[in-house]
């Protein structure tokens, strides 16, 4: 019986640690584009992996503009590999309307994303969590 209630308390512990957030989940603040606009994007699970979408638009001066990209997915496919490192998705940039095959780096409350599409590389710059 002892046994069976420590194997039932060890199945517990991991199926709520599986249960627990993502440290990339939450709401982080764009890089500023060519045009000094930035945006703010809810990352959240989508099935296996990671995906964000555009929740408020800014433009250079920091005042909350409309947008048609409101509610667009601007991260998509980004798989967890641990230590704060995530790959094999997409990140769409509606300044220059391009996706890139992206990869993102998480330290504290930096979210770093770089991506490249047809051998040219673009830094997305460095993330900050809003929440």
């Amino acid at each position: 019986m002892k046994t069976f209630a420590l194997t039932l308390a060890a199945g517990l512990f991991a199926a709520t640690t599986a249960f627990a957030a993502d440290p990339v989940e939450g709401i982080w603040q764009t890089a500023p584009d060519d045009n000094g606009n930035f945006g703010h994007i809810d990352v959240a699970p989508c099935g296996p992996a990671f995906c964000g979408t555009l929740v408020k638009a800014f433009d250079s001066t920091g005042a909350e503009v409309a947008s048609d990209n409101i509610g667009k997915q601007i991260v998509w496919d980004m798989m967890a590999q641990g230590d704060g490192n995530y790959e094999d998705g997409k990140v769409w940039s509606p300044d220059r309307d391009k996706t890139y095959n992206s990869y993102m780096i998480l330290s504290g409350d930096s979210l770093t994303v770089k991506g490249c599409i047809l051998g040219i590389c673009r830094d997305g710059g460095i993330w900050s969590r809003v929440k």
